[in-house]
This record gives C-alpha cells, structure tokens and sequence, in this order.
C-alpha cells in the first residue's frame, strides 16, 4: 500500500473530500460566508482562500493519499487568516500560534497511521518555519454534539482527544477552550499517543453549508 503526502495547493485543492472543499466555515466571518452560500460562491470562496493565503503566508495544509487515492487532511494558518477563529469566546489565538483550523481522515483508512503522519508534517513544516505552536479550539463533552446551528463547532476536534494527544489548555470554557500544543512536543510524539490521534481525526466531523451563523 502506497502513501505519500503533499502540500496543499490550488492544484490538488479538488482532493478534499466533499463537503469540505466547498466550506468556508473558517476562511469567512459569518457574514460573508452567509452570502457566499446563498449565491453559491462556496467552492471560488475556497479557492480564493487558500491562493491568497499561500502567495501571502505559505504551505496551510497537508493531504495524505493511499494508494494514490485522498485519504485525509489538515489545514493550519495563523489566527489572521483565519476571521471565523474570532467568533469563539475563548478567542484570541496566541500571536506566535498558528490555528489547527480542520482535520481529517476518511473512515476507510483511519487506523493506518495517517493521523500521525498528517500532524506531524504540519508540525515539521512549521517548525522549520520558525514557529513554535499550534493552538486549537476544542470542543468538550458538556457541549454536546456539535450542530449545524454552529457551524464552526462542526469543524473542532473534542477536547478531550486534543488533551489526550499533548495538547494543554491554555483558556477553560465549558464548551470551546483553547488549547496549545508546543511543536517540539508535537515532533517529540511516541506511539503510545498514536491510536489517539487516530480517534482524533477520524471523529472530526464535516461542516454543513447550509446555515452559517455566527458562534
């Protein structure tokens, strides 16, 4: 079974699964991405997003292929590209973080060991970058299921996991703390954490486009 990853670009945008090319649940404020769903503009939204932020920042994502067939993702930018990161009451992102904003892996591969590679690419390519953490918003298990009348909380991973695989919590809420993960920590990461980031990725469920209210 052959696996690799790649930096995602404009090229390869078309491999994120559905819906998920197509969301902009993070890339617009509410307001914005409101109107970009009733005229259907989600997926030019999309695309404008990640061309802009790769011209102004540089790599905000990773996707892994099996086999050469799309396996699963994660997208990272820092808080400034990202206008729906305001929108949580733990907000703001830490100044020298950048924001894990979505990750993924389709249920038929999970379990291969695709989580670990995926976070930890994201990490190798930040750390090279100079930067020293990834902040996230989780989501706990008093919130309950995360709803389409929140469409951002369909995008976070629960805080549990996030805790289970290093991250530490660096603002309490009772729904949506943020936590931090130092990126030498995240390179440091033993086997005995990759089963839960496994869980991590593969629970994380995708975002309606339906409705776009605001958090």
């Amino acid at each position: 079974m052959g696996r690799r990853l790649a930096a995602l670009t404009l090229d390869n945008l078309s491999d994120l699964p559905d819906p998920c090319r197509r969301c902009v649940v993070w890339e617009l404020d509410a307001v914005a991405a409101h109107r970009a769903v009733e005229v259907g503009d989600t997926g030019f939204e999309k695309e404008a997003w990640v061309s802009a932020t790769l011209l102004e920042w540089g790599s905000c994502g990773r996707i892994a292929y099996v086999d050469e067939q799309p396996a699963g993702f994660v997208t990272y930018a820092p808080p400034v590209f990202v206008p729906r990161s305001l929108a949580f009451p733990t907000s703001p992102v830490s100044g020298d973080a950048v924001l894990l904003m979505t990750a993924r892996v389709l249920p038929p591969f999970a379990g291969g060991g695709l989580a670990r590679m995926l976070v930890q690419a994201a990490a190798k390519d930040l750390t090279r970058r100079g930067l020293r953490a990834i902040e996230a918003f989780g989501l706990t298990a008093a919130a309950g299921m995360a709803t389409p009348e929140e469409p951002a909380s369909l995008c976070l991973v629960p805080a549990d996991l996030l805790v289970a695989v290093g991250f530490k919590t660096v603002r309490p809420h009772h729904r949506f703390p943020r936590l931090r993960l130092e990126l030498k920590t995240a390179l440091s990461w033993r086997e005995d954490v990759e089963q839960a980031l496994e869980r991590i990725l593969g629970t994380v469920r995708t975002p309606a486009l339906s409705r776009t209210s605001g958090n």
